[in-house]
């Protein structure tokens, strides 16, 4: 058990500690506190708090808005993103849908892949969806017509039932309050295919669960497998993500009892 997932980074004494041994950091932490207070009074739900968060981050830069500080560490993350599947058996012609697809820091990766249409997005915020749009020209993808939509929600109302069969979240749901999370896996069974599953990243704490700024949510990993048992969708933590250089985990979901799919050695699908 690490310090970091026992940590309640919302406790006072925790952001004073904070403060002291990163000083150049208080200031931008203000802002954000300013701006967080300013937005519970005029955003209407999370989604919306969030909308907002998005298009004021995005302005500054793209690729920080989705949490890389530089282009290779954008570069980096979104290379690591995609190998990890790879390595669990993504294959061309899967049609994989990507919840919070942002400025494309691994879908480029992705669309490259994939057979031509077979890469669907999803985001809520119009301003990070341009920026992916701009990734998609730079990378000279556009003959492989990858689905960019953007949403109000994350019901998934507008896709087709029974489609996908790669679906994948990165840090949306480190995000999102449970309600959010709860919505999602609502309504995700219906879009997947039966053989498919759903990956997501989470900020895991093995301690009190918290958040900061409505920005960062921590949640234990019994909390959301239950969640996703009560929405009948089996889940479990991939072990294997927790050796990659990533502070998030990561929890694989599939619809209903998933006892007949079972991964193995670097989790290589059994079965389509």
């Amino acid at each position: 058990m690490t310090a970091s997932r026992t940590t309640d980074r919302a406790r006072l004494g925790h952001r004073l500690r904070y403060a002291y041994r990163h000083p150049d950091r208080v200031v931008p932490y203000l802002r954000r506190l300013g701006r967080d207070w300013r937005l519970r009074l005029t955003a209407r739900d999370h989604v919306a708090y969030y909308r907002a968060v998005m298009k004021a981050d995005t302005a500054k830069s793209p690729s920080a808005a989705v949490g890389s500080a530089t282009e290779d560490r954008w570069l980096a993350l979104g290379e690591m993103q995609f190998d990890y599947l790879l390595r669990h058996g993504l294959a061309p012609e899967d049609r994989m849908l990507e919840i919070g697809c942002g400025g494309l820091r691994a879908g480029w990766r992705f669309i490259e892949h994939l057979d031509v249409g077979h890469y669907h997005g999803i985001d809520i915020s119009p301003e990070i969806l341009l920026a992916a749009g701009d990734t998609l020209a730079a990378r000279g993808l556009q003959a492989k017509l990858p689905h960019l939509t953007l949403v109000r929600d994350l019901r998934l109302s507008a896709l087709p039932s029974g489609y996908f069969t790669v679906v994948h979240a990165h840090s949306v749901f480190s995000h999102s309050p449970i309600e959010v999370i709860d919505e999602c896996l609502r309504h995700i069974a219906r879009v997947m295919a039966p053989d498919a599953f759903f990956d997501f990243t989470f900020n895991r704490t093995t301690g009190k669960e918290h958040h900061v700024l409505r920005e960062d949510f921590y949640y234990r990993v019994e909390t959301l497998t239950e969640l996703a048992a009560s929405r009948s969708l089996s889940a479990r933590l991939m072990e294997d993500w927790e050796q990659l250089p990533h502070k998030q985990s990561k929890i694989r979901v599939r619809r209903g009892d998933a006892s007949g799919t079972q991964e193995v050695g670097t989790g290589e699908r059994l079965q389509r």
